[in-house]
């Protein structure tokens, strides 16, 4: 089979009819599969999904009743999924089923996941009121500040999405609320995405579940994928550890130009005190799953990378005090940020040699002409 369709559902009425039938217009005879994994504590929902399952060959039904939630009920459908391609949508027709086809037509193209969003040329989020353009463009900006893996796909929170099998093969996925494209970004296995414009429509019946007990969910999830996830964590350990150098750095150049040294060697010593302290701690916490070598080759290298930036904080420092006539704290303060950054890529890529992932994020051309068409 070569397309799963999973459409989670809670107390959704007649809706999933409306989604079975626009989907059976759209593939026609082609090979596919529908799973809705519903939740409804409607038993009027829940009959009428029972029903669509004994009238339609390409449905299949799972209602659980003891466990609930969009995101695991995604997963259970991945679980249950038979298609070589997983294809994601809701059940209140926000979500075009005829984009399908075009999302189709770039996974047989090779690519891994593909995106339809709302903020790409020739896409549209006209179905949302302004307090849910607000809360969506809040929770989006939210995860890409946190997660790497999500910030060149414009539309992450998205729950409109296709990707193969393979991307979660292996994966085991443990999403908190509903945002499972998200889960799958940081998790998966992949090299390229494509995102296609689409036009999000208004909800044809039925109300909304957004709730303030799902954008707490949504928070809880982002943490939980930000300390689990080795990339991102790094980057926030790295820098709880550079603002413990750069207490020790400022505090111990403070003093010294109070005992009337030079800038430039109160600098450079108070640098060189905070670069070891630096070491032992990102060492110990940081690339505590990257240690390859002797402790010396590593602390040489650090200490190589360290000295050309207590260089760069040095000449910043010049830059900003001697020529600008910067206050000295703010110039040293400024000097710090430039060198930490220098100090995070080079020891990635060097001194602990952190293997990462280069992933391909593209906009399909072939569907903004014909979303404009």
């Amino acid at each position: 089979m070569e397309l799963s369709v999973v459409v989670p559902t809670y107390n959704e009425g007649r809706n999933p009819c409306l989604v079975a039938d626009a989907l059976k217009t759209v593939f026609e005879d082609r090979d596919f599969e529908v799973i809705f994994v519903d939740d409804s504590n409607d038993s009027e929902s829940v009959s009428i999904l029972h029903e669509l399952e004994a009238t339609c060959d390409f449905v299949r039904v799972e209602h659980r009743t003891d466990a609930k939630g969009l995101g695991t009920a995604v997963v259970r459908g991945f679980e249950l999924a038979q298609g070589e391609l997983i294809a994601v949508m809701d059940a209140d027709m926000q979500h075009p089923p005829a984009v399908l086809l075009d999302m189709l037509v770039h996974m047989r193209q090779g690519y891994d996941i593909v995106v339809p969003s709302r903020f790409v040329p020739g896409g549209d989020d006209g179905g949302l009121s302004s307090f849910r353009k607000f809360v969506s463009w809040t929770a989006r900006i939210l995860g890409q500040l946190a997660l790497k893996r999500v910030r060149a796909v414009s539309d992450p929170t998205s729950g409109f999405f296709m990707m193969r099998c393979s991307v979660i093969q292996g994966v085991k996925l443990r999403p908190i609320g509903w945002k499972i494209l998200m889960e799958v970004l940081v998790r998966g296995h992949y090299d390229r995405i494509v995102e296609i414009p689409y036009r999000f429509q208004s909800r044809v019946a039925g109300q909304s579940n957004m709730s303030i007990q799902e954008q707490w969910n949504y928070i809880k999830h982002l943490i939980k994928l930000v300390s689990e996830s080795p990339e991102d964590r790094r980057a926030y350990l790295f820098a709880g550890v550079g603002v413990s150098g750069v207490l020790i750095n400022m505090l111990i150049y403070t003093m010294m130009v109070h005992l009337h040294t030079e800038l430039w060697i109160a600098s450079v010593l108070s640098g060189s005190l905070a670069m070891v302290s630096n070491f032992v701690l990102n060492d110990r916490l940081t690339w505590h799953d990257s240690r390859n070598g002797a402790l010396l080759k590593r602390f040489t290298k650090y200490a190589m990378t360290s000295l050309v930036g207590i260089g760069i904080n040095a000449g910043v420092l010049a830059v900003l005090a001697y020529k600008l006539h910067v206050d000295y704290l703010a110039a040293n303060a400024s000097g710090i940020v430039v060198a930490m950054v220098w100090n995070f890529y080079v020891n990635s890529f060097w001194t602990w040699s952190t293997r990462r992932r280069q992933v391909s994020v593209t906009v399909s051309a072939v569907a903004l002409e014909r979303s404009n068409a």
